[in-house]
C-alpha cells in the first residue's frame, strides 16, 4: 500500500518563504482547489491520502516533503533551512511515527526534504541554501547501516536540487542541465526538460504513472515518448511559493493490513 501525507493549504501562503521567486499574489482558494485536485490525483493512482490538519500559522506547511525523508527502513526528520520551517516538524512526526523508525537532522546541519533525491541506493543531497554539508555527514550516518551510497550535489539557479531533477524510475531521471551537472548523478538515462520550460524537472512518479505540472506540456511529451505514462496537474498557484509536485507529498509504502 502506498500512503500520501498531505497537509491543506495555510492561509498564510502569501507570506511564505522566497528565494529565487519574486512575490506575487496568490489566489488561497484556487491554491486549495489545486491541492485537492493534486490529492485526488494521488488517491486515483492508488495512494491512501493522509491529510494533516492546515496550519494557519505556518504558511509553508502544505509542503510537507521538507519535513522529513521516508525511506524503506527510516524516515529522517529533518531541520529545514528556514527557521519558520521548523514548527511544522511535531504532527509530521507523529504521523509517521506508526510506520517507521524515526532519525533526526540536528544542529548545526540544515536540510530540506526538497533537496534529497532517492534514485535506487543512491541518495543524491544538494547543497543549497537550505541544506548543508554538516547534515549530509549526518544523513550518510542515519543511512549508511541501510546500504544507501549518498552524494553531495551542487545545484544553480533554483531553490532544491529537486527543482532541477526529479527520478522516474530507478534508472532514469528528469532534469534541468543547467541546474545541476549529469555527470553528478551517476551512469543514469537523463531525460533533459524542454528548453522553454526550465522548471519542469519536478515530477512525482506513482506506480507506473508520472504526474507532470500542467504548465509544462512539452516535458510531458518528452517523458510520455520515453514510454512514462503521463497524467497533468494544475499547480499554478503553489508554484508561486516555490512549490511544486514532490513538495506537496510524502510517499511511502507499508505493508497492507
Amino acid at each position: 500500500m502506498l500512503i500520501a501525507v498531505t497537509r491543506g493549504v495555510s492561509p498564510a501562503i502569501a507570506d511564505c518563504e522566497l528565494t529565487h521567486l519574486e512575490r506575487t499574489p496568490i489566489d488561497v482558494d484556487t491554491a486549495r482547489e489545486q491541492h485537492t485536485a493534486y490529492e485526488a490525483a494521488l488517491a486515483d493512482l492508488g495512494c491512501r491520502i493522509e491529510r494533516l490538519p492546515v496550519e494557519p500559522g505556518l504558511p509553508d506547511s502544505v509542503f510537507v516533503e521538507d519535513v522529513a525523508v521516508v525511506l524503506d527502513e527510516v524516515a529522517v526528520i529533518t531541520r529545514p533551512g528556514a527557521e519558520s520551517r521548523r514548527d511544522e516538524r511535531s504532527s509530521i512526526e507523529r504521523t509517521l511515527a506508526p510506520y517507521r523508525l524515526l532519525a533526526r537532522i540536528t544542529s548545526p546541519g540544515i536540510l530540506d526534504g526538497g533537496d534529497v533525491l532517492v534514485a535506487g541506493r543512491d541518495v543524491h543531497i544538494g547543497i543549497t541554501s537550505r541544506s548543508d554539508l554538516a547534515a549530509i555527514d549526518q544523513f550518510r550516518t542515519i543511512v549508511g547501516d541501510h546500504g544507501y551510497r549518498v552524494h553531495g550535489t551542487a545545484v544553480r539557479g533554483c531553490l532544491h536540487l529537486k527543482s532541477a531533477v526529479t527520478a522516474l524510475d530507478d534508472d532514469t531521471l528528469v532534469l534541468n542541465p543547467d541546474r545541476v551537472d549529469v555527470g553528478d548523478l551517476g551512469d543514469r538515462r537523463c531525460i533533459s526538460v524542454d528548453p522553454s520550460e526550465p522548471d519542469a524537472a519536478n515530477v512525482v512518479r506513482v506506480g507506473g504513472t508520472v504526474l507532470v505540472a500542467a504548465a509544462f506540456p512539452h516535458t510531458a511529451e518528452r517523458i510520455s515518448a520515453a514510454g512514462f505514462t503521463v497524467r497533468t496537474v494544475e499547480v499554478s498557484e503553489l508554484a508561486k511559493a516555490e512549490g511544486a509536485l514532490t513538495c506537496c507529498s510524502l510517499l511511502f509504502e507499508v505493508s497492507a493490513t
